[in-house]
């Protein structure tokens, strides 16, 4: 019997006594999914497609052993207020057992403003820490071995100013910089698509992210130069399916730009990492990890000629969906949480940020972030998923699903390729517009009901919310600044105006501006101060009109 075979026999007379819940169900990127799949449906191919893990094109995961060897790291992001709260939450997380650290910063540090400018007022320390200086660094991780631990830092525009601060204050500590483990976000090209905290245009910004990949690939050899991030499309509204096309678009941009730049590309592809979303849909959500890994390692392979296996694995940090966490209900996050967390470990994420449950109506508590953890340590010891290397393998709708994905993603690169690559595209509105499109026709399905959000449009309750809402005090803001003024006061004037003189010139030529950087930090320049060197050489870039 085949599947029509059945379908005909067993399936059609049931529907004629009682209708479907629904005439179709499509998967978050709109695939209109089957009642059920069978080897019919599935071309396995364990050369091009499935093969063993921690072999080319690595479907199935990066690493033979994955979670057998060693689970993923559980790097919770967090950073509010003052570098002190900061680095109190940092070893509370660190005491409940979490395996890595994961930097916020405020808005003013990621578009480069001091504390202190006008710019900055009302936001410090609001949605991250405030970093201004390398004294702020050095209290924010006081304590904290960094030859020890491995540190992910959530910045872009201001990527190499931090990244300098972290390993300025690393050597205060006697670790080399070779040594150090961690990641920079540094994708610049996300925040002209979907995040917005950009300073400079596009060129000058892929200058910084090509120079910081470039520098670590020669001084630090165990540090993961960039996230190629397509979290915050999804947050924006993309479709699984664009969230891999539009990040893996990114990503050959990068490798294109840092080639031309004369690296061989196995001497820097083995450190670029990658940054996804995990969504509700669980089987979608894993199956797009999968096609991520596999399309990856083709591009790499195939387009630019990589030798070295580790240049064509992706490996990649998971944060659960933001944007799925609701106010009303909020206790339902946790399993929402769960199921997402569940998805990116089924799917052999390499990192995972578990978000809490009250995180739609502020920051996060202690209790709350706990919950998020051990949602994390559960999964792991518990639940057995990570006792097997790929347990969903081989299930016939995963496998269909991973091939669609994979070729549905494919179809937008070769868009993006024909409008000449994906800064053309992002300066044409195109890959917004898509994301645009994607959300509103996503906001349009739950208003009608046609996606359902239990606790918002079906199963409500009338309720009154009782839980702890952490807030930024602004005492904390006011301690902030005055330890920026004293810092200025603290500093050798003609050391720091010949750094910043010598970055200037450097900006203006075509040198690798990090060991100018890296000099100005040491002459004690503040992140607003070197930054505002850069405004002037490069300017600042205004998002045109899309519509």
């Amino acid at each position: 019997m085949n599947k029509k075979e059945w379908e005909e026999k067993y399936v059609e007379p049931l529907l004629k006594k009682a209708p479907e819940r629904k005439k179709e169900f499509k998967t978050y990127s709109g695939i209109v999914v089957d009642r059920v799949y069978t080897p019919e449906d599935v071309e396995i191919d364990y050369e091009t497609k499935l093969s063993y893990p921690g072999v080319y094109p690595f479907t199935r995961g990066v690493y033979p052993t994955m979670y057998r060897g060693r689970v993923w790291t559980m790097r919770q992001y967090a950073g509010f207020g003052t570098a002190e709260e900061t680095n109190k939450r940092y070893k509370y997380l660190l005491e409940q057992g979490q395996t890595g650290l994961s930097v916020a910063f405020d808005l003013p540090t990621q578009i480069g403003y001091d504390s202190d400018h006008p710019m900055a007022l009302g936001e410090v320390g609001k949605v991250g820490v405030a970093i201004d200086t390398l004294e702020d660094m050095q209290v924010l991780f006081d304590g904290i071995p960094l030859g020890k631990v491995s540190t992910s830092m959530t910045i872009n525009s201001t990527c190499a100013q931090i990244l300098s601060m972290y390993v300025a204050i690393a050597e205060m500590q006697g670790v080399d910089k070779a040594g150090l483990r961690g990641t920079v976000q540094n994708d610049m090209l996300k925040e002209y698509i979907a995040r917005g905290t950009y300073i400079f245009p596009p060129e000058p910004s892929l200058r910084l992210a090509t120079d910081i990949i470039m520098y670590c690939a020669k001084e630090m050899p165990k540090w993961n130069s960039i996230s190629i991030s397509g979290y915050h499309m999804e947050e924006a509204g993309a479709t699984p399916v664009q969230e891999i096309a539009f990040t893996l678009a990114d990503g050959i941009t990068y490798v294109e730009r840092v080639i031309e730049r004369g690296m061989d590309v196995d001497a820097f592809a083995p450190r670029l990492s990658f940054f996804f979303a995990a969504g509700n849909n669980l089987i979608e959500e894993v199956a797009k990890f999968r096609a991520a890994r596999r399309l990856w390692a083709k591009i790499m392979k195939d387009r630019f000629n990589a030798k070295n296996p580790r240049s064509m694995m992706l490996r990649f940090h998971v944060q659960t969906a933001g944007c799925t966490l609701t106010a009303q209900q909020p206790e339902n996050n946790i399993v929402r949480v769960t199921l997402q967390a569940l998805a990116a470990v089924l799917g052999g994420a390499q990192s995972l940020h578990t978000n809490s449950f009250d995180e739609a109506l502020s920051l996060p508590t202690e209790k709350a972030v706990r919950i998020a953890l051990r949602t994390q340590q559960i999964i792991a010891e518990e639940s057995g998923v990570a006792d097997v290397v790929d347990p969903l393998g081989g299930s016939y709708y995963l496998e269909w699903l991973t091939d669609k994905i994979e070729e549905e993603a494919m179809k937008y690169i070769e868009r993006i390729d024909e409008m000449g690559g994906m800064v053309k595209a992002i300066e044409a509105g195109y890959v917004q517009r898509e994301i645009q499109r994607s959300a509103y026709e996503k906001q349009k399905a739950i208003d009608e009901g046609e996606i359902v959000v239990v606790g918002v449009n079906k199963y409500q309750i009338e309720e009154d919310i009782q839980i702890d809402i952490l807030r930024i005090d602004e005492e904390m803001i006011r301690k902030q600044i005055e330890r920026l003024k004293k810092f200025r006061e603290n500093r050798d004037k003609d050391k720091l105006e010949k750094a910043l003189n010598a970055l200037a010139k450097a900006a203006e030529g075509d040198e690798n501006l990090m060991p100018y950087i890296y000099e100005a930090v040491k002459a004690r320049a503040t992140l607003g101060e070197m930054t505002d060197v850069l405004r002037e050489v490069f300017g600042e870039y205004k998002a045109p009109e899309i519509f």
